[in-house]
This record gives C-alpha cells, sequence and structure tokens, in this order.
C-alpha cells in the first residue's frame, strides 16, 4: 500500500476556509470556460442513457393515455395505471436492473470527466502544459476502478440512509473526495482511495462541509440567468475541492513518468 499519501493528510495543515474559496473565484474567473466544456460533455453523455432509459417507456404511457381518455368518456372517470399489474415481473425486474447498469456506466464516465477536470484546474493554476489525456482517458485506463468507486459510492450512501439518514451528512464529505484523490493519485486502489477520502475528510470534516454547502450555493447561481447560465457556473463546485487537495495532500515537484494522465 502506497503510505505517502497517508502520511500527508497526517501532517497536512488545517485549510483556510477563505482563502480557498478567494483562490477558487480566482481560478473559476479563468477557467469557466473549460468548467462550462466539461459539464457539457458530461450533459452529452448523460442524455443518451436517459434516452435509452426512457424510450422503452414511451409506448406504455401512449397506451396509458389512451386507456385513460376511453376511461373518461366512457365512464366520467379517468384509468388508474398500475404497471405492476399490467406487466410481468421478470420484465419489470429486467428493466429495473437495466436502469441500474446504465446509472452505474453513466457515473465511470462522469467520474471520468471531471477526474480530468480537475487536471486541467492543475494546468491552469501552476501554470505549465503537459499532455493530460482525453475527457475519457481515466475511465479508458482505469475503467474497473471507476465502477467499483460507483458501486462503492452508492453503497456507502445507502448504508448511511438507512441509518436514519444523519450519517449522509457525514459521509457526503468522503464521497466528494474521492474524484478528486483518484484524479492525481491514480495508482491507488479502490480501498486505498476510500479510506483516503476518509482520513482527510475526518481531519477538515466541518471545513470540507462548509465549503461543499458554500460552493453548492454559489454553482446554483447560473439558474438566475434563465436557468442555462447553470451551465456556465455547475462546475464551481470543484474548484474548492482541487485548492483543499492541493493545500493539504498538495502535490509531488516533479512530474510522473509512469501514469500519462496526470501531471503532478
Amino acid at each position: 500500500m502506497d503510505k505517502a499519501i497517508f502520511s500527508k493528510i497526517e501532517e497536512a495543515p488545517k485549510p483556510d476556509f477563505g482563502n480557498i474559496l478567494t483562490k477558487s473565484f480566482d481560478l473559476f474567473k479563468e477557467s469557466w470556460v473549460e468548467g462550462m466544456v466539461h459539464v457539457l460533455i458530461s450533459l452529452l453523455v448523460v442524455i443518451p442513457f436517459l434516452i435509452i432509459i426512457y424510450v422503452p417507456l414511451i409506448p406504455i404511457m401512449i397506451a396509458d393515455a389512451r386507456r385513460s381518455s376511453y376511461d373518461y368518456y366512457d365512464y366520467g372517470y379517468g384509468y388508474e395505471y398500475n404497471p405492476f399489474e399490467e406487466y410481468a415481473w421478470p420484465l419489470i425486474v429486467g428493466y429495473f436492473l437495466l436502469i441500474i447498469v446504465f446509472t452505474f456506466f453513466m457515473q465511470v464516465f462522469n467520474y471520468s470527466i471531471y477526474a480530468h477536470f480537475y487536471r486541467v484546474l492543475k494546468q491552469k493554476d501552476v501554470g505549465v502544459q503537459k499532455p493530460i489525456g482525453g475527457y475519457f482517458s481515466m475511465a479508458k485506463a482505469h475503467f474497473g476502478k471507476l465502477l467499483l468507486l460507483s458501486l462503492a459510492s452508492v453503497g456507502i450512501a445507502l448504508l448511511a440512509a438507512l441509518l436514519c439518514y444523519l450519517p449522509l451528512f457525514y459521509v457526503m464529505v468522503p464521497l466528494q473526495l474521492f474524484i478528486v484523490i483518484l484524479a492525481f493519485n491514480p495508482e491507488l486502489s479502490v480501498s486505498e482511495v476510500i479510506k483516503a477520502s476518509f482520513k482527510l475528510g475526518n481531519r477538515f470534516w466541518l471545513t470540507i462541509f462548509g465549503l461543499i454547502i458554500v460552493g453548492g450555493l454559489i454553482a446554483q447561481l447560473g439558474i438566475i440567468l434563465c436557468g442555462i447560465g447553470i451551465i456556465a457556473t455547475a462546475s464551481f463546485v470543484h474548484f474548492p475541492m482541487y485548492y483543499l487537495y492541493k493545500d493539504t495532500v498538495g502535490f509531488d515537484e516533479l512530474p510522473t513518468e509512469t501514469d500519462p494522465l496526470i501531471t503532478r
């Protein structure tokens, strides 16, 4: 197990909430275009998955609308549609399994996109230009790892939700750190990424929680520009996480030669 990142987390100085937000605003002014591009690419990934999921429902919705209109005109009341009575259980179970599979695949590609974005932010921040691969390079090189992280994040969130929801406020902090830690440490195993995320989250939970809340609120400001402006501001949530990582774990002095996905 690579001990370096855990030693860095143990020795990390306390991050300055105000300083991180200030630096995030400054970098956002320089990188909002790149952020918007990553958000749009993420949407382009999500939309086909949604189409695949909802296309099978179109004939069902049309049939339901027709039945409802017939019953209304004939009997004066609407038809109450219940898919669990209309279709066989194997078909329903298969459809929900399909949704689950597509959801995890979609999450893998989104993780890859935003891991790439964190590397772009580092280049913008330190002022260097080195090859960092494409938007899906992380998925191409570490697909299994991203899939396991996606499964782990859902499992952890579900477990926290089952415990009366309050633990969700605790686990939301380390869950937000999964991708930024993997983006700059792709050599770590899934268990090491999870352990490092919880270790860093435990040390500075309150500061990170505040950054998540404030960053999320700022990211929503674009909605006042007829809603479409949120595409330009949505990426802001990642800027505080980048500076949190930089100010606590930090980066190596020399670029790695073993992984072409990142520049450290």
